[in-house]
């Protein structure tokens, strides 16, 4: 990239098979135009409403985030995603492929479900005020874009601001954590840019990631945390397309050169 400058590296690097349970940490991921190659393939389908399951439906699926889901072998860009193991919060497995997954699901939160390979489509009043080029397409179990990215320097920032809360990497859900040196609230500035992740990736930094009560919501040894929503709220709210001034922590991106991404790649910013 010319005329970039460095910014800092991949710290860390995150998939997540199924949409809202608990994700792989990766040293090295393929990364498409649709995202690093297996994130979001599954996802939870309510049966009575069609809707895909989110944990920030805590009265529907409490403890959505205690799920842990893992590929039973990697998944390669062109093929279907394998099948997944699950392991559920009492520390009982189940695969997708062994027919006893969506009952097991099922009667753990007490509502029909099917684990599904895609989000059912309907008309979504909050994407059709968005109108930025690399939204993902309707029918995918991402939020919005391909890629989610956030910096130590937002981490480092939010602990500065409220000591007493934790704000872990895992709260956010982020499929890249930036290892960056620079203060305060760096990637707020890096929307419009271009940015370059080793020696062949690059991507375009979309928009601000507006935030919700999953990252308040307990998983593994994080506690459940109003704080860290509120701390958002007071220190790093912000327009956000047409969606009104929101509470803030990272950024979304679109892949415009795919290739393999490493924990440790170099970050540079044009």
């Amino acid at each position: 990239m010319a005329n970039s400058v460095s910014v800092g590296s991949v710290a860390e690097l995150w998939r997540f098979a199924v949409k809202s349970m608990q994700g792989e940490m990766l040293q090295r991921a393929e990364l498409t135009d649709r995202g690093l190659v297996g994130d979001r393939s599954y996802g939870l389908i309510d049966q009575a409403t069609g809707k895909a399951a989110s944990a920030k439906s805590v009265n529907e699926f409490p403890g959505l985030m205690g799920f842990k889901a893992t590929f039973v072998e990697e998944p390669r860009a062109g093929r279907e995603p394998p099948p997944v193991r699950i392991e559920m919060p009492d520390g009982s497995l189940v695969t997708s492929d062994s027919g006893e997954a969506d009952q097991a699901l099922s009667a753990w939160f007490g509502r029909e479900v099917v684990l599904g390979r895609a989000a059912p489509v309907r008309p979504s009043p909050r994407r059709s005020r968005i109108d930025i080029k690399g939204l993902v397409e309707p029918g995918s179990l991402l939020d919005a874009f391909p890629l989610s990215l956030i910096t130590t320097s937002t981490l480092r920032k939010l602990c500065e601001l409220q000591p007493g809360s934790r704000f872990d990497p895992r709260r956010f859900r982020m499929n890249l954590v930036l290892g960056t040196g620079a203060p305060g609230f760096l990637e707020n500035e890096w929307v419009g840019r271009a940015l370059g992740v080793g020696d062949a990736v690059r991507l375009d930094v979309t928009m601000l990631d507006p935030r919700c009560v999953m990252t308040t919501l307990p998983q593994d040894d994080l506690p459940e945390d109003a704080d860290i929503l509120r701390t958002l709220t007071k220190h790093n709210r912000h327009q956000v397309a047409d969606l009104g001034r929101l509470p803030c922590a990272g950024v979304y991106a679109v892949v415009t050169a795919p290739g393999i991404i490493r924990v440790g790649d170099d970050l540079r910013l044009g």
